[in-house]
């Protein structure tokens, strides 16, 4: 999806696109009433994103520390693009051993992928790194991680779209006359 794409979204559809990101358990007769619009035009506009992959998926996001997990780690590192047997099971090494957020292809000073990993501890995620560096498609000199300790309450935000959607809302009312 392209810029253009995003860009033919009615006013009306990113409103509630913004208040499903906001708080996706809320029935569509309240969000409606947020938006000033009727629920069976929510429903339908509901639907209508769904069908056109607009909206991916429902989901909540929980307290990480509470489940038990007491690092987030942001890892870069160069993945060599040449053919290699075990690509996938390397991929895999990484993204199903460990809880995983996200795993993306990119673009980055000596870097062109990263995952954001979930550790349970400082052991686990050395031991993911250690995974990593034994992979031979990868240059473990240049492995680099960002560290977020989940037990310090003052330091980090919390993962939310709510900051996503008021800037989808702010910036729909700055393209008003």
């Amino acid at each position: 999806m392209n810029r253009k794409e995003t860009l033919k979204l009615k006013g009306i559809e990113i409103r509630i696109m913004a208040e499903l990101m906001k708080n996706s358990r809320r029935s569509d007769r309240e969000i409606a009433k947020t938006v000033g619009t009727s629920q069976p035009t929510v429903s339908r506009t509901i639907k209508k994103l769904e069908k056109e992959g607009f909206i991916r998926e429902y989901t909540m996001v929980p307290d990480f520390a509470k489940l038990g997990f007491q690092i987030a780690g942001f890892t870069r590192f160069e993945l060599d693009e040449k053919p290699y047997p075990e690509r996938g099971k390397a991929r895999n090494a990484i993204m199903e051993a460990y809880a995983c957020l996200s795993g993306v292809e990119g673009i980055g000073e000596q870097a062109n992928r990263l995952f954001v990993n979930l550790y349970e501890s400082y052991s686990e995620y050395s031991e993911a790194m250690n995974t990593l560096r034994a992979v031979p498609i990868i240059d473990a000199r240049n492995i680099d991680s960002f560290l977020v300790d989940l037990n310090d309450r003052k330091s980090y935000r919390y993962l939310s779209m709510s900051a996503v959607a008021n800037h989808l809302l702010q910036r729909l009312k700055d393209k008003k006359p």
